[in-house]
C-alpha cells in the first residue's frame, strides 16, 4: 500500500483488499476487481510456486540473465505473485537498499528478508515512483495483463537508472510438437486457439513472448536479447535437464488449468460452468497421455 494514508485509512483500505469475490469456486483478486483473469488462491498460488522452480531448473539456479551490477541497490519486481523470485533475490542481494514487489493482490508472505516490502499496485497504471530509481525492473508472467504494452514499456524506461536493465519472462500460451503427436484437431490446439482469442476479446493479448523483443526496440530499448527455452509437457525428452522440467511443468499444469480457464471461459467466452468443466476433462486427458510430445516455449 502507499504509505500515504493516515493509519485509521490504510486499515481500512487494507481490510477491502482481503475482501476476495469468490465465483465458481474460485477466489480473485478484489482490488481493481474484474482487471485480471486468475485467482489468487491457495490452488493457483501453488502453481506459480511450482512455475518459479521451472524457472530455476531451465536457468541452472539462476533468477535472472541479465548482467547487472554486483551491488544493486533499487529492484523492482512487477507483477510479484506469491513473491517466491523477490524473496530469493532479497536474499541473494542482502547489501541492496530496497526491493519492491507490486501485485494486485496482497497474497505474499509476511515474514520476509528486511529489505523487501510488497506493495499493492495496477502496473499498467501510471507508477508513482521518481523517474530514473531502480538498478533493475524484473517482469514474469504479464500475458492477458497489459492492454498498451507501449505505454508499460516506456513506463519501464522512464523508470530505471541510465545503463539499468530489464527483462521480461513470458510463457506462451500455444502448445506443440516436433513429431506430429500434437496435430491440428488436437484438444491442446483448441487451449491454444480459445486464450489467444480470449486475449484479442479483453484488448490483453496472450502472444507476448513472441512480439517482446520488438515491441521493447520500437519503445526506447537500444539493446535487446532475447533468449527461448522449450518447456516439456510431460517427462517425454531425451535430455535429463528437460525431462526433469517436464515433470515439474505437467505438475504445474494439472495444478493451473482450471484457474487459468474459469474466468477467460464463463466472463469472456460466455461458457457455462459445465462446458468449462467438459473442456477441462479433455485437456487433463491430453496431459495424460504418454503418446503425446507437447511443449510450450518461455
Amino acid at each position: 500500500l502507499v504509505e500515504t494514508y493516515s493509519g485509521s485509512e490504510t486499515t481500512s483500505l487494507a481490510s477491502t483488499l482481503y475482501r476476495y469475490p469468490v465465483e465458481n469456486g474460485r477466489r480473485y483478486h478484489k482490488y481493481k476487481e474484474g482487471e485480471y483473469w486468475g485467482p489468487n488462491d491457495d490452488q493457483q498460488n501453488d502453481q506459480l510456486d511450482i512455475l518459479h522452480q521451472i524457472y530455476l531448473l531451465l536457468l541452472d539456479g539462476k533468477l535472472f540473465l541479465a548482467p547487472i551490477p554486483d551491488t544493486p541497490q533499487k529492484v523492482l519486481d512487477v507483477g510479484t505473485g506469491t513473491g517466491l523470485w523477490a524473496i530469493d533475490f532479497a536474499d541473494k542481494y542482502p547489501s541492496a537498499q530496497v526491493v519492491i514487489g507490486t501485485d494486485l493482490s496482497p497474497i505474499q508472505p509476511k515474514w520476509v528478508p528486511p529489505n523487501l516490502q510488497f506493495e499493492v499496485e495496477d502496473a499498467a497504471e501510471e507508477w508513482t515512483y521518481h523517474p530514473g530509481t531502480f538498478d533493475f525492473i524484473h517482469v514474469r508472467g504479464f500475458y492477458g495483463c497489459i492492454r498498451d504494452w507501449p505505454a508499460f514499456y516506456q513506463q519501464v524506461l522512464q523508470n530505471l537508472k541510465p545503463g539499468a536493465w530489464f527483462e521480461q519472462v513470458e510463457y506462451s500460451v500455444t502448445w506443440v510438437s516436433d513429431d506430429g503427436t500434437v496435430p491440428d484437431d488436437h484438444v491442446f490446439k483448441e487451449w491454444s486457439d480459445i486464450f489467444e482469442e480470449a486475449g484479442e476479446r479483453i484488448g490483453k493479448t496472450f502472444r507476448i513472448w513472441a512480439m517482446q523483443k520488438e515491441l521493447m526496440l520500437e519503445n526506447g530499448f537500444a539493446e535487446v536479447t532475447e533468449h527461448r527455452y522449450k518447456m516439456p509437457v510431460g517427462p517425454w525428452s531425451s535430455d535429463p535437464k528437460l525431462k526433469e522440467v517436464g515433470r515439474w511443468h505437467l505438475l504445474e499444469c494439472f495444478q493451473g488449468i482450471e484457474g487459468w480457464a474459469m474466468a477467460l471461459l464463463t466472463r469472456v467466452m460466455g461458457w457455462s460452468l459445465e462446458e468449462v468443466h467438459v473442456f477441462l476433462a479433455r485437456v487433463r486427458a491430453g496431459l495424460k497421455d504418454r503418446k503425446v510430445h507437447a511443449y510450450t516455449s518461455v
